[in-house]
């Protein structure tokens, strides 16, 4: 290895003119890059205690240790080294990071894992649809715009017991909120896409698909073009389950997508699925004045949400006239409604509309992982803790691994990924993701239920509350109650935390972070909250 080597190499990557050499009078240790001209159009950093420099199409690879001519050539040829494989070198105990612009990173499909800043500036990113994933086109974002608008009309209905009169009647323009829906959607699509190309990212809107692998470089095709990449993280995101009920190919069904989209509202709606999505998806058709009904399998909506917040927030929906079908069983769909058994009987529950939402499943489809003999588990990607799959050099993260389908664990997974590529010590750790139900009221949780400390036979006990004993949450909250409640283990450590009542979106991940960081009930107590405020509630139910 000589550095001539060195600058061959670098002038590839780089396509630009590379000097590597000594630097004679400069005493402390440096490896740095720079150009002459130091504008910004990308970074490129490479460590020790040079941390910036700058870089266009002309990069100056300057190298010296120790003044020495063979140790800035022992530094160098271990710079090579890092160049080649995309990780940390070390010489004589100090570690030198780099990254540089060159396609040792790829992203296949964007759902909301995204890239790290620093990454991006190595990838080349392929999508086939629509920047942002599920989440920003057809989920999180589009849902949640809905769903403020019907919190809107919600609160507009209940204004008189604020003292509040609406002197020409409630009423809404449904072809304004759907267009509202869509504009906000547009705006934050095109934002990702735009601070994508700010970092240097190539963005590549074609499917791309994995042929293979040779000499050691991942194999992708894309629009007829060939990338050959070094690193591989794949995020291809999820897709509707669409189960085998017999009539449904026959009827006009909505997915989540399709109700999105609707032009009109119906009549009447029965929703298969008491599910997150199900229940977000009756919240906002009861507030629209839709006749809905909610048919689940188990004996309690929301999965495996905590069982006593979750028959509080149904109790609420029934109030408000949503007719939930518990431990029933879809037999057929036709254009009269959907058949349901149960208890042993049949009966049919009549709708204009049905919504399918019974969950969704790893998109593996056509991604071609196969071919790099990439492992399976469940119904998804199998990962380590640090988002690797069993190839050594493709990594897996968000709903294609098939075990959090949540929007906020793919952004952490992508940066695990991120940080192993770099060789940065990180771990995902899903203890402490938060799950959040966006009705009206919210509900929230993190870390563990009791139903799953029972089924494991852990020792705990709880400390809860009703949201009334903040007195932030009465002020602000005419037309019903919630619950704090906590879950503590022997130790008096918090493991888990369950809430209903508005804002429980905004305050979860503040328990969250006790149960990620371990407080003790007497640690969190010294915690201040500001007054008044929801979150008081935390310091309330502490006290308990």
């Amino acid at each position: 290895m000589t550095l001539s080597d060195i600058r061959d190499y670098i002038e590839t990557l780089t396509q630009g003119t590379v000097y590597v050499g000594p630097i004679p009078d400069k005493p402390e240790k440096m490896v740095g890059v720079y150009n002459s001209k130091h504008q910004h159009d990308y970074k490129v950093a490479i460590g020790g205690p040079q941390l910036e420099s700058y870089g266009t199409k002309y990069v100056t690879l300057l190298v010296h240790w120790n003044k020495s001519q063979r140790e800035t050539e022992k530094a160098g040829k271990a710079l090579f080294e890092a160049v080649r494989a995309t990780r940390n070198a070390t010489v004589n105990n100090e570690t030198i990071k780099f990254i540089l612009p060159v396609y040792d990173l790829q992203d296949i499909g964007v759902d909301d894992s995204g890239i790290y800043e620093m990454v991006i500036e190595l990838a080349v990113i392929f999508e086939k649809k629509a920047m942002g994933g599920v989440c920003l086109n057809e989920g999180c974002i589009p849902t949640k715009t809905l769903l403020y608008s019907a919190k809107l009309l919600d609160n507009a209905k209940g204004a008189a017991k604020y003292g509040i009169a609406v002197p020409d009647g409630i009423s809404f323009n449904l072809e304004k909120i759907i267009d509202r829906k869509d504009k906000v959607v547009k705006k934050l699509t095109g934002g990702v896409k735009q601070t994508v190309k700010s970092y240097g990212a190539e963005l590549i809107e074609k499917e791309a698909v994995i042929t293979g692998e040779d000499n050691g470089l991942i194999q992708i095709l894309a629009g007829g073009e060939k990338y050959e990449v070094t690193y591989l993280l794949v995020c291809t995101g999820s897709d509707t389950v669409i189960p085998p009920i017999k009539g449904l190919s026959e009827i006009d069904y909505w997915t989540s997508k399709e109700a999105l989209e609707m032009a009109a509202l119906p009549k009447s709606l029965a929703i298969i699925g008491g599910g997150v999505i199900g229940m977000e998806f009756a919240s906002f058709f009861n507030s629209m004045g839709v006749k809905v009904s909610v048919i689940e399998m188990m004996p309690e909506i929301l999965g495996a949400m905590d069982k006593e917040t979750s028959a509080m927030l149904r109790t609420e929906y029934q109030k408000r006239g949503i007719n939930f079908q518990l431990n029933s069983k879809v037999i057929e769909v036709s254009p009269a409604g959907v058949t349901i058994e149960k208890a042993g009987k049949l009966s049919l529950i009549e709708a204009d509309k049905v919504l399918v939402s019974v969950g969704r499943k790893a998109n593996l489809n056509q991604v071609g992982l196969d071919k790099l003999k990439v492992e399976m588990v469940r119904n998804g990607v199998k990962v380590d803790e640090h988002m690797l799959t069993s190839h050594p050099k493709v990594y897996a993260c968000g709903d294609i691994t098939g075990y959090s389908m949540l929007a906020h664990t793919a952004i952490r997974e992508s940066e695990v990924a991120i940080n192993h590529i770099l060789g940065v010590e990180d771990r995902m750790n899903y203890h402490c993701v938060p799950g959040v139900v966006y009705t009206n009221p919210e509900l929230a949780g993190v870390g563990k239920t009791e139903e799953e400390l029972k089924a494991s036979g852990t020792s705990y006990h709880v400390q809860k509350l009703p949201m009334a004993y903040s007195g932030r949450f009465v002020a602000e909250n005419e037309t019903g109650n919630g619950l704090c409640k906590l879950i503590l283990d022997e130790e008096d450590r918090i493991i888990g935390c369950h809430l209903l009542g508005n804002p429980a979106s905004e305050i979860i991940v503040v328990a969250g972070i006790a149960v990620q960081y371990g407080y003790t009930v007497e640690e969190f107590q010294k915690t201040v909250f500001p007054h008044p405020t929801v979150g008081e509630i935390y310091h309330e139910t502490l006290f308990a």
